[in-house]
């Protein structure tokens, strides 16, 4: 018996301490939970505004009338519902698509379904016609002499290696080709599944070489194109676009929040950006992230939960084509950034929610695994709470654009995780529409906001930084 009282006491003190720890927080959060996750389950009214921004408004590209009506709405409709609202003045890029084509003149003449990359230049008046010449990856491209791409459309009918792989095609694709010679650039679209739908985004010149113009075509036309070449086949092709930029425009992030009620100065920020591609309406990317932040504050708001400290949400602009909403956010917080306790960005679209990815990093680089292990161990307390949703995996590795400044200097960041099935057929594109959104889905992930976001403004220790 003394035996038995010795190792029941040992396993009491010795073993189970961390379990108790995350048993004790767990519990101390579970009612609130429960009632967070029964109002956003059974809500309407979040869906009400999804609908609203992608049916009334569209998309909304940084620098364009629709982004600023879409901020107009719901700086109003946040300050009914009684949230305190500011706006920070953001300088944004304003590239105009205008009028694009592209036309397989030989050895077939048809359309090519295209979209021009975001800050491309247009064609000069009646268009560029030229031979492709079509490579695979960029070292086709390096064994290639000038005179075999010089006055010529440079293909990348890359395979598909994920978004990360693909995407750089179309990032530093059209510099890589200008320092050839090329006249312009058609990438392949970066999507894993196609359906004849081009997807635009946004390059990057490299400012050593001639900026040309560039546009993204379907999978199956850089499929067939490239197997045409290698039969011998002379492809050409006719791209007119009109794309232009304009003086930089005045736009803003958009911030919501409920103060502190103990520590108004320490924050937890979530949201996504605002602003979108000038196709599609701009749902799964990332509309319904902006609307389930906004909601998941709503929600918490009208429970009367006051949490510890301040509860922020964010709807940043110019994600897509310049950052400089995340940027302007990190100035605007300053010295303050201290306290900054954690933010939490959704940018995957609002597919079947998992749970949440963290990313602990700082000026000198990642946090150790002793760091990530205590802060996983308390995020995995949380998550037991959204058992019932089936997202409670908190894992390694997590952060995202607009959050990033903050990261940078030491703030906890969070990315909400999806099963990203189908993101990336729909990224970018015409397809990218309110049918697409599950509205159950859309309710997980304004539950999942709520739950952790209230939390981790209200629960007594910070989590760890990468500098702990």
């Amino acid at each position: 018996m003394l035996w038995q009282r010795l190792t029941l006491s040992t396993l009491v003190v010795v073993l189970p301490a961390a379990a108790l720890a995350q048993e004790s927080l767990t519990d101390r959060y579970r009612e609130p939970a429960g009632r967070i996750l029964g109002a956003a389950l059974t809500d309407i009214e979040g869906w009400g505004k999804l609908e609203y921004l992608t049916t009334e408004i569209g998309h909304r590209l940084s620098g364009s009338a629709s982004l600023e009506r879409a901020i107009d709405w719901a700086h109003e409709r946040m300050e009914a519902e009684g949230l305190r609202v500011r706006k920070i003045p953001v300088k944004v890029p304003h590239w105009v698509r205008g009028e694009e084509s592209a036309t397989l003149v030989a050895p077939v003449k048809r359309a090519l379904p295209m979209l021009g990359l975001g800050m491309s230049v247009g064609t000069p008046e009646g268009g560029i016609t030229a031979s492709v010449v079509a490579v695979r990856n960029f070292d086709e491209l390096d064994a290639l002499s000038r005179e075999d791409v010089e006055g010529k459309i440079v293909l990348y009918a890359v395979e598909w290696q994920g978004y990360g792989g693909t995407v750089r095609y179309r990032g530093a694709g059209p510099s890589r080709a200008a320092a050839k010679g090329a006249v312009a650039a058609l990438v392949r679209s970066a999507t894993g599944r196609s359906l004849n739908t081009p997807h635009t985004g946004a390059l990057r010149y490299d400012e050593k070489h001639p900026q040309i113009p560039a546009a993204a075509v379907t999978v199956e036309d850089a499929e067939w194109m490239r197997r045409m070449i290698d039969r011998g086949h002379d492809v050409r092709v006719h791209l007119e676009m009109g794309a232009r930029m304009l003086p930089d425009a005045d736009s803003f992030d958009l911030v919501a929040e409920i103060p502190g009620r103990e520590l108004p100065e320490e924050v937890v920020v979530m949201g996504g950006h605002y602003d979108s591609w000038d196709v599609g309406q701009g749902a799964h990317d990332d509309g319904a992230a902006c609307m389930a932040a906004w909601h998941a504050l709503t929600i918490v708001h009208r429970l009367g939960l006051k949490p510890r400290r301040t509860l922020r949400v964010v709807l940043w602009t110019n994600e897509e084509n310049g950052l400089a909403g995340g940027l302007a956010y990190r100035k605007w917080v300053g010295d303050a950034i201290d306290g900054h306790v954690a933010a939490i960005e959704m940018d995957g679209g609002a597919e079947k929610p998992v749970g949440f990815g963290l990313g602990l990093r700082g000026p000198d680089g990642d946090a150790s695994d002793e760091v990530y292990g205590k802060a996983l161990g308390i995020l995995s307390s949380i998550g037991a709470l959204l058992e019932a949703i089936d997202a409670n995996a908190m894992t390694r590795g997590g952060g995202g654009a607009d959050i990033g400044p903050l990261m940078n200097d030491g703030v906890p960041g969070l990315a909400l995780k999806t099963v990203g099935e189908h993101y990336f057929d729909w990224h970018h594109t015409h397809a990218d529409t309110l049918d697409k959104v599950d509205p159950q889905n859309f309710r997980k992930a304004v539950a999942m906001l709520g739950v952790i976001g209230y939390i981790l403004a209200d629960m007594p220790e910070r989590l760890p930084r990468a500098t702990d």
